[in-house]
């Protein structure tokens, strides 16, 4: 008779370190759903804004198809997506440049007030658990990050692609 706990084949499970990050990406999860929701935001919604963040911080157009690739969302799902964050005052539509048929992206202020606001109470306690720690062991802590986050990104285009 095995002792081992029924549909887990290996009881050893994955290294410590590993749960623990994925421990920490279910309670991220959580605080943003939390957080969106007391908005009426849903997480798609906050990864759309992130990823518009993430592109204008680096002085990259964000369109439509940007979001639909780094999203995977269907054109219909991105239009949605689109349609809720105008109405709800967190991006405008713009049409610039050369080629006005292309539709650009961007937060708008109250998306930025909004989004602080959100985010201000995991700010505050982040910065409270970083301030126990040296900056030689937060330089290896980023790094170790860096890595994990590339690991996985591998990991997801592997995932989608196969091996």
């Amino acid at each position: 008779m095995s002792t081992e706990p029924p549909g887990r084949p290996d009881a050893a499970g994955p290294p410590p370190l590993v749960s623990l990050l994925q421990e920490f990406s279910l309670e991220a999860n959580r605080f943003a759903d939390a957080a969106g929701a007391r908005n009426d935001m849903h997480r798609t919604d906050l990864n759309a804004l992130s990823v518009i963040m993430q592109h204008t911080s680096r002085n990259q157009v964000v369109t439509p198809g940007v979001l639909r690739r780094e999203l995977h969302l269907s054109s219909p799902a991105t239009t949605a997506l689109i349609d809720r964050l105008d109405k709800s005052g967190h991006v405008v539509r713009e049409r610039q440049g050369t080629d006005r048929r292309q539709v650009q992206l961007r937060m708008t202020p109250k998306a930025y007030r909004d989004g602080g606001a959100m985010f201000a109470p995991l700010a505050r306690h982040m910065a409270a658990a970083l301030a126990g720690f040296t900056p030689e062991e937060l330089e290896l802590a980023t790094r170790f990050m860096h890595a994990m986050i590339d690991a996985t990104v591998k990991a997801g285009e592997e995932a989608a692609t196969g091996p």
